[in-house]
């Protein structure tokens, strides 16, 4: 009668679970055994002292037998004096094995854990960045070909999620352009009264937003590359984990520039959409330049 379905599939499932869970596993083990072996160092040395009174006492021994022997060779011979002499080394190292022995190996496989939880954590971190660098290539290539189809500046209202909307302001109909938070790409923010750069002017914000736009190209040329996560420390904007990844490159297949994507359309259609004072910002990142920047 062979194994039922139901129990290899809970052991499979409970395999896989550790799998994944093995870094973490691992670096728990690792600190654990750390500490361990902290704690049996200690205890350990504690027991030194009387382990290292007995081997000098035993070395006086044999110091003294052969001081004897001078007046009488024959009763301890200098080959008596070695022999004796190279069992107390091995009687000293085994009683140093024997006290140590736990705490240096115990001490050895925490560091062997720790090691194996970051080994498997940096392979599945450049797995992933390979993965987004090449799902981020495909997506790329596909904008290009709807750009060719249908035009660059239609392309890029779909891509911002940009519609024409009509709305009544002052008892006359007009179309708008608006957007919402859902249809913005991963890298979008608003640059509004949550910021602390903002200002009760919209050319204010406009012009400080393009400063730092400016900035950003500057400092492409000068270091080659540029974060996501740059463009946000400029913008006084929290960080994120893709902008530790992606970016610019100068010289790569992006654009070569960096656009802060500054549009005016807003998520709010009312009649006051034209005073509004916040932007919608949606940055033309090359993609993942992590990788990139490692091959050179």
């Amino acid at each position: 009668m062979g194994i039922p379905v139901s129990i290899t599939r809970t052991f499979a499932r409970t395999v896989l679970k550790a799998k994944k869970n093995s870094p973490h596993i691992l670096f728990a083990a690792g600190v654990a055994g750390i500490a361990t072996t902290v704690v049996l160092a200690c205890r350990s040395t504690l027991k030194l002292e009387k382990n290292l009174d007995e081997i000098k006492s035993d070395f006086l021994n044999i110091k003294t037998m052969r001081e004897d022997s001078k007046t009488d060779p024959v009763q301890y011979t200098e080959r008596d004096y070695y022999r004796d002499l190279m069992y107390l080394y091995g009687k000293s190292a085994r009683k140093f094995v024997i006290l140590y022995g736990p705490t240096v190996a115990l001490g050895t496989l925490s560091i062997t854990a720790l090691t194996g939880s970051h080994v498997q954590l940096a392979r599945r971190n450049a797995a992933l960045t390979t993965t987004l660098a090449a799902v981020s290539k495909a997506y790329d290539e596909y904008r290009m070909r709807v750009r060719e189809e249908i035009g660059a500046e239609r392309e890029l209202e779909l891509f911002r999620g940009i519609r024409t909307q009509e709305i009544e302001i002052d008892g006359k109909k007009e179309l708008v352009k608006v957007t919402g938070p859902n249809e913005w790409s991963i890298y979008a923010r608003e640059f509004d009264e949550s910021n602390p750069q903002f200002k009760n002017s919209q050319e204010l914000n406009r012009l400080f937003i393009q400063t730092a736009q400016n900035y950003a190209n500057h400092m492409l040329h000068v270091r080659g590359h540029y974060f996501l996560n740059d463009a946000y420390d400029s913008l006084s904007m929290e960080r994120s984990v893709p902008g530790a990844i992606v970016g610019w490159l100068l010289n790569g297949d992006g654009d070569g520039y960096v656009d802060f994507g500054l549009h005016d359309v807003t998520n709010d259609p009312t009649p006051l959409f034209d005073i509004r004072r916040s932007f919608i910002l949606d940055f033309n990142v090359d993609g993942v330049i992590y990788k990139e920047i490692e091959g050179k």
